[in-house]
C-alpha cells in the first residue's frame, strides 16, 4: 500500500528518518476555541473511563475530560464507572478550553435539571413537606426530600421550647416528620427545615417587653431563686434570690412553693436567645413609685404606708 507522508526529522548520524502522517492533514486543534464556545452542548462518545472521570471524543483527534465532580448533582464520591460506561453516547456542556495544552473540560451534570432548582421551583421558602429521617447527627437531623436530596433540620429548629439536644432524641432513623422549608441555598447546595416552624412562637402571644408583668407559675425553688414558667410553658425563666422581694427579708426562695402564681416584671428579653429575665422586686419598686406619684408624695406629708393603703383601696373599687 502507497501512502502519503511528510518528512519530519532526518538524523545522518543514525541514519534515521522521521516521517509523519498527520502532518499532511488539518490539525483538529485549530480553531478548537471557536468550535466548541464555552457552553456549548455536545454529543460525544466515551472513550476511557478512570478514577477521576472519563473522556469524550467530540470529533476524531479531539477529546474532552468529564471530571468526576462534574458528572451528578447528588451522586458524590461514586467511581465514574458507575454513572457512565465506555462507549455511551452522552451530552455535555463546554466548561473550559485551554487549545495551547489541547484540553477541553466537560459537564455531564450541566446538561441535567439542577435538583435544588427543581425543588426551590415546586417548594418555595414557607412550604411544608414531609419526609423520612435518614440520618441523625449531633447538630440536627438529614429528612429525605426525594431519591436524591436530603434537608438538613438544626437542633435549634426542633421544639421552640425543649433544648435541641434534647428534642433530637425524640426522633429515631425512618422517623416520617413534617417540616417547614426555611432556606434553599442552591451554590452550596443545602436545603435547611424547620420542624418548630410549624406552630407559632409561643412568645408571640405573650407580652414580654421590658417593663411589662407576666405572670409566672412555679416549678422549681432553689437556695439560690426560683425556676418559674410562663404561659403553661411557653417560656421558662430563673428568678434569682435578689430578685425575690423589695425588702431582704422576704428574699427566701423557701416561702414559695411549687405551683405558685407569682407576677414578676420583664426586665430584659432576648427573642433570638429565648431568654427573659424577671424582678419581682423591680415590680414591687415599680408598683410603689407609681403609687407615689399617684395617690401622694414626700412634700405632702404621708407616709408610705397611707400611700400604699389608698393605692389598695383603689384597687379594690376598681375590683
Amino acid at each position: 500500500q502507497e501512502v502519503e507522508v511528510q518528512i519530519i526529522k532526518i538524523n545522518p548520524d543514525t541514519q534515521r528518518i522521521s516521517l509523519g502522517m498527520k502532518q499532511l492533514m488539518t490539525d483538529p486543534w485549530d480553531g478548537v476555541s471557536a468550535k466548541y464556545p464555552v457552553g456549548a452542548k455536545l454529543t460525544g462518545r466515551v472513550t476511557n473511563i478512570t478514577d477521576y472521570g472519563a473522556f469524550v471524543e467530540l470529533e476524531d483527534g479531539v477529546e474532552g475530560l468529564i471530571h468526576v465532580s462534574e458528572m451528578s448533582w447528588t451522586k458524590k464520591n461514586v467511581h465514574p464507572g458507575k454513572i457512565i460506561s465506555s462507549s455511551q453516547e452522552v451530552d455535555v456542556m463546554v466548561l473550559d478550553v485551554d487549545a495551547e495544552k489541547r484540553r477541553i473540560s466537560l459537564g455531564l451534570k450541566q446538561v441535567m435539571n439542577n435538583p435544588w432548582e427543581a425543588f426551590q421551583a415546586e417548594h418555595p421558602i414557607g412550604t411544608n413537606i414531609e419526609g423520612e429521617v435518614r440520618g441523625i447527627t449531633e447538630f440536627g437531623m438529614f429528612v429525605g426530600l426525594g431519591p436524591d436530596l436530603d434537608g438538613m433540620v438544626h437542633i435549634n429548629d426542633i421544639d421552640w421550647n425543649v433544648p435541641g439536644e434534647e428534642a433530637i432524641k425524640k426522633y429515631n432513623k425512618g422517623d416520617s416528620v413534617s417540616a417547614r422549608v426555611l432556606d434553599i441555598d442552591i451554590e452550596k447546595e443545602r436545603i435547611s427545615l424547620g420542624i418548630k416552624q410549624l406552630s407559632q412562637d409561643p412568645t408571640e402571644t405573650i407580652d414580654l417587653r421590658k417593663n411589662s408583668i407576666v405572670t409566672t407559675t412555679v416549678t422549681e425553688i432553689t437556695s439560690g431563686g426560683i425556676e418559674v414558667s410562663i404561659a403553661d410553658g411557653a417560656m421558662k425563666s430563673f428568678i434569682r434570690k435578689a430578685d425575690l422581694a423589695r425588702d431582704r427579708g422576704d428574699q427566701r426562695p423557701e416561702r414559695f412553693a411549687v405551683g405558685d402564681k407569682v407576677d414578676a416584671l420583664v426586665t430584659a428579653f432576648d427573642k433570638a436567645g429565648r431568654k427573659v429575665s424577671l424582678s419581682v422586686k423591680a415590680m414591687e419598686i415599680k408598683d410603689e413609685k407609681e403609687a407615689v406619684e399617684q395617690y401622694g408624695s414626700a412634700d405632702s406629708g404621708a407616709s408610705l404606708g397611707d400611700i400604699l393603703g389608698a393605692a389598695l383601696k383603689n384597687a379594690k373599687k376598681e375590683d
